[in-house]
């Protein structure tokens, strides 16, 4: 498990400094967005990692890999906009960046704590299997979304897209990493 400690790490790493170049162009301009909008932006990026998947080829000169940042970083928006609400104004950068790394910290904390119960179990799944994860987990989002955050016995949308990150995450890593030992 120190292995994927480590490339987890290495992970947040590739996904924060995108975060943070990001900002450094757009400030915060997609805190105006409400949740619903950040989850149709995951489900945007998840179905062209679909559709990449199964044809085998792009148009457009950029593989999965931007993908899978993508659906990290606007998961991780989508939950600090379940704490603190769409808003016109900008958010101070590092405020923005304490609150991206915080969840970003529980996403990892979740994910080894699963991964010690079930054993590292990812590490023998296909990338096609996670992008079908992260479909479901949409579905499954925008359900709860359409029913105005209640459910019954599951969990709400703030564990939704956490394991959305841990999944994109996973995929992550078997990309950057697969050759590895």
């Amino acid at each position: 498990m120190e292995k994927t400690n480590k490339q987890y790490d290495q992970v947040i790493s590739i996904c924060r400094n995108i975060f943070s170049k990001k900002m450094t162009d757009y400030g915060t301009a997609w805190r105006i967005l409400r949740p619903q909008s950040l989850t149709d932006q995951i489900y945007i990026k998840a179905q062209r990692i679909r559709s990449i998947e199964e044809k085998g080829v792009t148009k457009v000169d950029e593989g999965v890999k931007p993908e899978f940042i993508g659906i990290i970083n606007y998961c991780i928006m989508g939950l600090i906009q379940l704490e603190l609400g769409p808003a016109d104004e900008e958010m101070p950068n590092e405020k923005t960046q304490a609150l991206y790394d915080s969840y970003f910290e529980k996403a990892k904390k979740l994910m080894m704590d699963k991964n010690h119960d079930y054993g590292e179990a990812w590490r023998n799944m296909r990338i096609s299997s996670y992008t079908d994860l992260i479909l479901m987990k949409i579905k499954r989002t925008k359900q709860i979304e359409d029913n105005q955050g209640k459910t019954i016995i599951s969990e709400g949308i703030d564990a939704n897209y956490m394991d959305m990150i841990n999944y994109a995450v996973f995929a992550m890593i078997k990309i950057e990493f697969e050759n590895e030992n």
